[in-house]
């Protein structure tokens, strides 16, 4: 597109060259004929003979009477001069042109977002001006690029041949632009162990073969990982746009007797958000995938644009740090590359079964993580006095390392503890702090092939690493004291070819051990005669109190068949190695020191288009 630019003004320099050369040789030619000729003020037809033509020498042969030549015509001067500065316009127009197409393919090889389109308008505007004659006072026709008036309806004509419908199901109803997706799964899944958690794996319950449950494997069928989407995107002004997105499974409420017969699984709500974006800023507010949760692309709310692993397993992979939860996000992006973004989000302060209280009236101050919602131990859900929401803030970056896509981010959380201790004389309320901090990125090591690195570290954020241990205990003495834990994810994601896609995934998640000693009588803690422990990881604790928990994931995802029109026919397959690792196997009889199962999920996915 440069080197047309560049052509373009080399030809209009050159013709206004050619111009001002060919106005200087007449202006040359008409002095020199008012010296040499003493009839040089007669106009040429008071010369010319009866019967002859001017401009016609005696023998009858064209050319210019060289005793007689043709005065400089002022109208032709003028038309000359207003050609040499319609030229000079041209080509300040055209390099205020190449400047504007220069940035805006800058916008485009970096993929922000909308700058295809302002290409395509740039490139429309450097096109040459189609020539428009000119006639002069002469008679002769001189070529003068006139500037193209653009046409309203041309222009609306073009724009809606550029843009293509996202998908076959897109409609329109006055401007909202609505878009449906989702899949269709069926996946049968088999564990070495009865972990008994249906479709989604309960990481950090996987029984130990000295139990019947250890002892025994599991297989079921499942549609309820099928998914459904919704998404509206509406122009509020030329500088405003209102997207909503809605997306659910069918892994919500489950009936007492669903597997026996009528198998009725409910619907569940995901994410449920709407996103107002002027300019650089966004403003979102919904239940959303929490900041926290790795992103693949910039900042963006957008499931795809999430990392999660294309793990078929709805509880993804040990060592994700994620959550959706209800949150009110604020985003703004600087530069087409960089984004910041900060989000107050749902809070919930998470102490699961294996952590012990000094008393029974911290049992309702924490949420015990139940398994689900038509449990009794549920009711303590919402009852937990949780102090203001999780605040989160992200930076995310995203360029080119020698032509490879490379992104990277650096998240923050801050979160707050209270209780009431009920072990002192006045009760009072005891509040701490407690935070953590994540760094993930992805680089495309060669074509289609991408490295994975995420890692986190917390005092307090347990449940954001799937809830596979506490958050904060209580202490002997009434105080609450936060749990420092970890983890993260390494892994590879190539697409080999059109119809084959391979990942590997391998994750880790850990929990210090943090507890105290209540004065007990008749009770030992740790060697102390007279007291019993409490808080999380003791020696002794039930083999539930998880020090570590590591999974190794391989998945091949074919590609069976694929069409922009119909969607995509794909067979999921994932293997998983899953390790749990307690802080304590003293129990009789003795409980080996890990925990582990093979998983083997293999299904059909229909997605739609």
């Amino acid at each position: 597109m440069r080197g047309i630019i560049f052509w373009v003004m080399a030809i209009s320099l050159f013709s206004g060259s050619s111009a001002r050369a060919a106005a200087g040789d007449d202006d040359k030619n008409a002095r020199s004929s008012e010296k040499s000729s003493p009839t040089g003020d007669k106009k040429p037809s008071e010369t010319a003979k009866p019967g002859t033509d001017p401009g016609r020498n005696p023998g009858g042969n064209l050319g210019t009477n060289p005793g007689k030549p043709a005065a400089a015509n002022p109208e032709v001067a003028s038309e000359l001069k207003e050609l040499r500065q319609l030229v000079q316009e041209q080509a300040e127009r055209l390099r205020g042109l190449q400047q504007r197409l220069a940035d805006v393919e800058g916008e485009v090889a970096a993929g922000k977002p909308g700058a295809a389109s302002a290409a395509a308008s740039a490139t429309d505007a450097v096109q040459p001006a189609t020539p428009t004659a000119s006639t002069t006072a002469s008679g002769e026709g001189l070529a003068v690029a006139q500037p193209e008036v653009p046409q309203p309806a041309a222009q609306e004509t073009d724009h809606k041949e550029r843009e293509k419908k996202p998908s076959p199901l897109y409609f329109e109803i006055g401007r909202a632009k609505f878009t449906p997706g989702g899949f269709l799964d069926a996946t049968s899944f088999t564990r070495t162990t009865n972990l008994g958690s249906g479709i989604a794996t309960s990481f950090g319950a996987v029984p130990f073969n000295n139990t019947p449950q250890g002892r025994l494997s599991e297989f079921r069928f499942s549609a309820q990982y099928s998914r459904l989407s919704l998404k509206v995107d509406a122009p509020v002004t030329d500088a405003t746009s209102l997207t909503g997105y809605v997306e659910t499974d069918f892994l919500g409420f489950q009936p007492a007797n669903a597997n026996i017969t009528s198998n009725s699984n409910s619907l569940r709500l995901r994410v449920y958000w709407a996103n107002v974006k002027h300019g650089k800023w966004e403003v979102l507010g919904g239940q959303e995938w929490s900041l926290m949760t790795p992103n693949r692309v910039g900042l963006s709310p957008y499931t795809g644009d999430v990392f999660y692993t294309y793990n078929e397993d709805p509880n993804f992979q040990v060592g994700l740090i994620w959550a959706r939860q209800a949150q009110f996000r604020v985003t703004y992006h600087p530069t087409h590359k960089l984004a910041v973004a900060v989000s107050a989000e749902n809070p919930q302060q998470f102490a699961p079964a294996s952590v012990v209280f000094p008393s029974t009236t911290f049992l309702t101050q924490f949420d015990n993580g139940s398994s689900a919602t038509n449990a009794p131990s549920a009711t303590t859900n919402p009852a937990v006095p949780n102090l203001h929401p999780d605040i989160i803030v992200k930076a995310a970056y995203d360029t080119e390392l020698m032509r490879r896509r490379f992104h990277v981010e650096v998240a923050g959380l801050i979160r707050s503890f209270r209780v009431l201790n009920t072990l002192v004389t006045p009760n009072r309320t005891d509040t701490i702090t407690g935070g953590g901090g994540s760094i993930n990125l992805n680089f495309q090591l060669i074509k289609n092939l991408t490295l994975i690195a995420n890692s986190f570290y917390s005092d307090g954020g347990g449940r954001y690493l799937g809830g596979l241990g506490p958050d904060a205990i209580v202490k002997a003495n009434g105080n609450v004291s936060a749990v420092h834990s970890g983890g993260g994810i390494g892994g590879l994601e190539w697409q080999a070819s059109r119809k084959y896609m391979f990942d590997a995934y391998y994750g880790g998640a850990y929990f210090q051990r943090n507890f105290g000693a209540l004065p007990t009588p008749g009770s030992t803690c740790n060697g102390l005669a007279g007291f019993s422990c409490v808080g999380f990881g003791f020696p002794g604790s039930a083999n539930t109190t998880n020090r570590a928990v590591q999974e190794a994931t391989f998945d091949v995802i074919p590609t069976l068949w694929s069409s922009e029109e119909y969607g995509k026919f794909q067979v999921i397959t994932q293997y998983s190695y899953l390790v749990r690792s307690p802080w304590s196997t003293q129990t009789t009889p003795p409980t080996p020191k890990n925990a582990h199962t093979s998983i083997v999920y293999a299904g059909i996915r229909y997605t739609l288009p």
